[in-house]
């Protein structure tokens, strides 16, 4: 076998695809991250204060999908949806349902551990002003639940962002699909993973970097 004779110029050259796979992981991190926490609010309110079966459902959900692949969830979104007469998503938007669907499940343990923790005070105030329940909800337990899950959040959306790697399987033209298109075309592997491991490493800090500021800026005070 001869040696590997690297030829980082290729790589170079596509750098324009893996920056647009790297903008487009990002919004489907960003988008699933957003849809997974209405998910993951309503589930969470639904098993904190709602009836014994939405409990039950609520419960099954959550221990469904934490203990199946996200990789099956994708395959099912993509080619088990039709068979059942549901045409309406392309490949973007059934990896986008697929991980919204998989994240509301973990979201929901988040949002509902953020409401059990707004501390008490909080709400006897609430009610010491007159405000009724649902304000209560929307001016106080919601505000500072999301203040409370900020660090979960975070590491969601970082999370979220690493698992858009498996959206490549139904040919979403992000980061990780750009690498393969480099190596089957160019035949440049190393050079082809190692750019995609740099940009994921840097994209990952810089996230992190910017929402570990964002809580510490609106860190609840206990």
């Amino acid at each position: 076998m001869g040696a590997y004779h690297f030829n980082w110029f290729l790589a170079w050259q596509s750098f324009p695809r893996f920056y647009w796979g790297l903008a487009l992981g990002l919004e489907l991190a960003g988008l699933s991250l957003v849809i997974g926490s209405v998910v993951g609010m309503a589930g969470a309110f639904g098993r904190s204060f709602g009836p014994a079966w939405l409990r039950l459902i609520v419960v099954a959900y959550v221990e469904f999908i934490r203990n199946i692949p996200l990789l099956l969830l994708v395959y099912f979104a993509f080619y088990g949806l039709p068979k059942l007469g549901i045409y309406v998503f392309d490949n973007v938007w059934s990896f986008i349902v697929a991980l919204s669907v998989y994240s509301g499940a973990y979201l929901t343990e988040v949002f509902r551990a953020g409401v059990n923790s707004v501390p008490v005070g909080y709400t006897e105030a609430a009610k010491a002003v007159g405000l009724a329940p649902w304000q209560r909800v929307r001016l106080i337990t919601l505000p500072v639940t999301f203040r409370i899950i900020l660090p979960s959040l975070s590491n969601t959306f970082i999370s979220l962002f690493k698992d858009t790697a498996l959206a490549s399987a139904l040919a979403v033209p992000e980061l990780t699909y750009a690498a393969e298109w480099l190596n089957v075309n160019t035949f440049r592997t190393i050079e082809a993973w190692t750019f995609a491991t740099v940009m994921y490493l840097f994209a990952g800090y810089g996230i992190a970097f910017i929402l570990r500021r964002v809580e510490r800026r609106y860190a609840v005070i206990r």
